[in-house]
């Protein structure tokens, strides 16, 4: 049996609604959801523009990944309703140099899968560390092409029992299927907490995650009209200051920006006081850097505060590592290439976590209680892949004049380029509102 795109992109939304129940609290969103054509979702998102080999046509993704990213633009209210939430999937691309369609590798370059004796297996060699730890990975040296180093070690070995062993290094891996991953848990665990008597007009959020999915949420609760104070390690600050200055910037623009010495009893005093301030947390933290900073988020959801803890797997997967694409690719948002699995769009994973997880915050905010939302990276995947996981019909596509067209039932459909949203105000300089924030918490 066949899924009609329509149906998909109408179950997206469905599927998300349901996904957030517990927070939702048997509230109906007021909001049109508006769901279109999961195939057009796509087609204009920028991420199928992106999806394939550069010498070939882009191609269409499993489930429904854009009409799940624009459901969960349109649970955000008014304040969104300028936003296309298929088109944040591909922000990343349209901002940096250098990111197209690149299979088998990602549009990165540091994802790709290598096929084991029974499977393949997913590797990001995203952080020098991965590389560092390869030799230890395949017990033995690594000269010249890591990935051909990778491809001669797997070749003989069980992928799962392979992907145990990164996983204990630190390097993100995933087992990839044949067909989306099964749904181990919901995309979203809301656990709810204290009870609050009233919040403030404009929650203050305060985001300590890094990278794409934690900032997009806090960037997507700013639109909505919460204040954002980005805080950061002094000795270890966002990573992403050294990648696209505009992408930076349309994250972060309009932020405060706080930076502590969070190896310092004073830096983590400080930074305890801020958290216990805010409204909301936004973290994507592995669970040994929180406790290093003596951080229980328990306390702080007791306390009437909204913690939105971003990860790969899950709080419950403990310390395992994942980025955008490895999560994605074992979650089952892959494509076949001659055989070979490669990954949709660019590390999608982070966009379609950070629209999520801002969704269920927004409504977790509004509520009269505190909540843990424990969102996990993988699980919106497979749920979002999942989405009309039968055949849909087959769409062709046509090259006109130099631009990618889809042709559907109703009528062609342009295969978009990335394009990002008009940056609204400069990013902060490291730590340029510190003592500011910190004066303004000491008096309250």
């Amino acid at each position: 049996m066949r899924t009609d795109s329509h149906d998909a992109a109408r179950t997206a939304a469905d599927t998300l609604v349901a996904e957030l129940a517990d927070v939702l609290d048997g509230r109906r969103p007021r909001v049109s959801l508006n769901p279109g054509d999961a195939d057009s979702d796509w087609a204009r998102s920028g991420a199928m523009y992106l999806t394939g080999r550069a010498d070939g046509p882009p191609r269409l993704a499993p489930g429904a990944p854009a009409s799940w990213a624009r459901a969960a633009v349109g649970l955000l209210g008014a304040a969104a309703r300028d936003i296309d939430g298929a088109a944040l999937l591909g922000e990343r691309a349209a901002l940096s140099a250098g990111l197209h369609r690149n299979s088998p590798s990602s549009v990165g370059g540091a994802f790709r899968a290598i096929p084991g004796q029974d499977g393949w297996l997913g590797l990001s060699l995203a952080r020098p560390d991965d590389r560092t730890a390869l030799p230890a990975l395949i017990e033995g040296p690594v000269t010249g092409d890591p990935w051909a180093a990778l491809a001669s070690w797997l070749a003989g070995k069980p992928v799962r029992t392979a992907r145990e062993r990164a996983t204990m290094l630190g390097i993100p891996a995933a087992v990839i299927g044949n067909k989306p991953s099964g749904l181990s848990r919901p995309a979203v665990l809301a656990t709810r907490g204290g009870s609050v008597a009233i919040r403030r007009k404009q929650p203050v959020v305060a985001d300590l995650s890094s990278l794409w999915a934690g900032p997009l949420c806090a960037q997507l609760l700013s639109t909505c009209g919460a204040r954002v104070i980005k805080v950061e390690s002094i000795g270890r600050p966002d990573g992403a200051r050294l990648g696209s200055p505009g992408f930076y910037a349309l994250l972060h623009g309009g932020h405060e920006s706080v930076a502590l010495d969070f190896g310092s009893a004073a830096g983590r005093r400080a930074l305890h006081a801020l958290m216990s301030w805010a409204d909301v947390i936004i973290e994507a933290s592995r669970p040994r850097a929180l406790r290093n900073l003596d951080i229980d988020a328990a306390e702080f959801v007791e306390r009437g505060a909204v913690w939105v803890s971003i990860t790969g797997y899950g709080r419950a997967a403990g310390e395992r590592a994942g980025f955008g694409d490895d999560v994605a690719a074992g979650a089952g948002l892959v494509v076949d290439d001659a055989g070979r699995p490669v990954p949709v769009g660019d590390a999608i994973a982070d966009p379609l976590t950070g629209v999520t997880a801002a969704a269920a915050a927004m409504w977790a905010i509004t509520s009269s209680s505190g909540w843990l939302l424990d969102v996990s990276m993988h699980d919106v995947c497979a749920q979002a892949a999942s989405v009309a996981a039968r055949e849909r019909e087959p769409c062709e596509l046509a090259c006109r004049q130099g631009r990618w067209w889809m042709e559907t039932r109703d009528r062609p459909v342009p295969v978009l380029e990335p394009r990002a949203r008009r940056m609204r105000s400069p990013a902060p300089s490291l730590g340029m509102h510190t003592q500011g924030v910190l004066t303004e918490v000491g008096r309250e």
